[in-house]
Parts: structure tokens; sequence; C-alpha cells
């Protein structure tokens, strides 16, 4: 147990780690689609003629085995991702036409370019599961940033609609008419989400349906508003131009005071990204300068904890910053 203890280096234990955490989920998607094996092996004992096929509509062929093993991957990545989350509403959300199997493709391969960089740096050998992890986390970074921006651009265009359609339907045009006019006339990325919601109630789904499917693709809690007042109207009628009017004049209110919360908060902000940025940054300089020092972090029992230690408080101080600096309005 002692001579095992002396050879296992931090490389063979990172390695031994990450092809542990590896097996257990693969053991976890075996477990959770054992259907799927269980089809294969009756579709191939079909083939063999161990079984007869049950009808002629389900007869199994070469070319079919084929087809289905091409396509394999994407559908037990398809599978997985749908049991755990809905993924697919944030490439919706973010407007991106890039598949799940791609992106997930794209993710493993910033993964393997994150432990190259950190060999060819010459990081720590224990750090290259982190390389690894944080390259793979960089195009998902990349969505989340581009469906951030896209919730903004439409959060200070929703005013503008809302005066839009106040002011159509003053001049008779029907609410559907009057989301036509927003269309027409805002840019993206509000124009292609009333779009869709036109469409959706030209081809027959009821228009408090096509503006809740709106709110799920746009979570805005001032759209929600005027989701809320249109089905209310249309229920128990009302002057909605009106009302639209003093939503859009909040909207309005609102964006202001957030402006001035960010300028408020914005020495707290810093504070916090260097705060968070200057145990990392130092760290990399002193292993630049002295990495024996350095490396007692991680072949030591001792400087293994701290490092974990170190990592949950800086996730607590980051929390705890946001908390502070996030004022609602």
């Amino acid at each position: 147990m002692t001579l095992l203890a002396l050879t296992l280096t931090p490389l063979t234990a990172s390695l031994i780690a990450f092809i542990g955490v590896s097996g257990l989920l693969g053991a976890l998607f075996m477990l959770l689609d054992g259907n799927g094996s269980s089809n294969v092996e009756s579709r191939l004992d079909v083939l063999a003629g161990k079984k007869p096929a049950k009808a002629e509509g389900t007869q199994v062929t070469r070319e079919t085995l084929v087809k289905e093993g091409v396509n394999g991957l994407t559908g037990a990545v398809g599978k997985l991702m749908e049991r755990f989350s809905n993924l697919k509403l944030l490439f919706v959300q973010a407007d991106t036409t890039i598949k799940l199997d791609h992106f997930m493709l794209i993710m493993a391969i910033c993964g393997v370019v994150g432990v190259v960089l950190g060999m060819v740096g010459n990081v720590p050998a224990p750090v290259y599961p982190l390389c690894a992890l944080g390259g793979s986390l960089m195009p998902f970074g990349w969505l989340m940033f581009k469906r951030g921006r896209r919730f903004k651009k439409f959060a200070k265009q929703l005013p503008d609609a809302m005066e839009l359609i106040g002011r159509a339907l003053r001049s008779g045009h029907s609410l559907a008419s009057a989301m036509k006019v927003v269309v027409d006339e805002l840019p993206d990325p509000i124009s292609k989400e009333f779009n869709i919601a036109y469409e959706e109630q030209n081809l027959g789904i009821p228009l408090e349906q096509a503006l809740k499917n709106l709110y799920l693709r746009m979570p805005n809690m001032d759209y929600k508003f005027f989701a809320m007042a249109v089905a209310i109207q249309r229920q128990s009628g009302g002057d909605l131009a009106e009302i639209l009017d003093k939503i859009g004049h909040i909207i309005r209110e609102r964006i202001r005071i957030l402006g001035q919360v960010q300028a408020l908060t914005g020495e707290g902000r810093i504070s916090g990204i260097v705060l968070m940025a200057l145990p990392i940054l130092l760290f990399f300089a002193v292993w630049k300068l002295n990495p024996d020092y350095v490396m007692l972090l991680f072949t030591d029992e001792l400087g293994r904890q701290m490092v974990a230690v170190a990592i949950v408080l800086q996730i607590l101080g980051a929390v705890t910053i946001k908390k502070i600096i996030t004022i609602k309005v």
C-alpha cells in the first residue's frame, strides 16, 4: 500500500480520476438507455436468422443497420441531453443554427485543444483536467453570451414595440395586424420573435398560446406583463392601447433606473472581478518563477486540501459579491 502511494504521481491520479468519472457517466447512460441495447440484440438475431421477422414492415436489412449506426451517435447524444435538460431551447433562444451533436463535438475538440495548450505552456500535469474542462466549456459560454445579448436587445426594443402596437390599435388595426407592424418596423430580435407569433396565430394557434410560446423563447418579465394584459383584455375587455402605453412607460423607467444602478455598482463589480482573478494570476506568476514551490499544492496531501478549500472559498466569494451588487428593480 505504501509502495502504491509512492509511485502514484499527480498525473496518474488525474488520469485515473478522469477515466473513473468517464466510466461512471458511460455506465449511467447505459443504464438509462437499456431498451436500446435489447432492441439492437433482437434485430441482430432477426438478421442472423435466429428469430423470424414479426411483420413485413419490420424486416431488418443491412442497409437499415448501417443507416442506424451512422445516426446512432446523434440519437444517443440527443436522448442523453433530453433526459437532463432542455438544451435545445438554449439554441432557439440564442438564435443559432448549430445542431446539438455538432455542438457537443465542438466542446470535445475545445477540451482537447485546452489540454494541448496546457502542455505547450508547461502547465503542471494535475491542471490538465482543468484545462480540458475550461476548454470544453468555452463554446457553452459563447452560447450563453449570445443568448444573454439577444435578451438585452429584446428588452431594449420592447418599449418601442408597445408604443407601435398601441398606435396601431388606436388607428383601427386588430392586435394581430398590430403585431405585423412591429415585424415590419423594428429590427431583429423582436421582429423575428413577433413574426413567429404572428405566423403561429395565422396557422390557427390561439393568440394567447402564441404569446406564451414567445415568452418561452424570450423569458422577459416586461413582456410577460404584455401577454397577461392581452389575455385579460380578450376575456373582460378594456382599452388595450392605454394599457400598453403604461407598460411601455414603466419599462422605460425601469431601464433608466437599471442604468443608474449599473453605474453605482460599477466599483463593486470591478472589485469582484479583481478579487476573483487575483489568486489565479498569482498562482501562475509564482509557478512561472518557482515551479517546485507551487507543485507542493498537488503532491502534498495538505496542499491538495488547501486547493480544495481555496476553490470553495472562491465560489462562496463570487456568490456573495454577486448578491451584493445585484439589485432588483
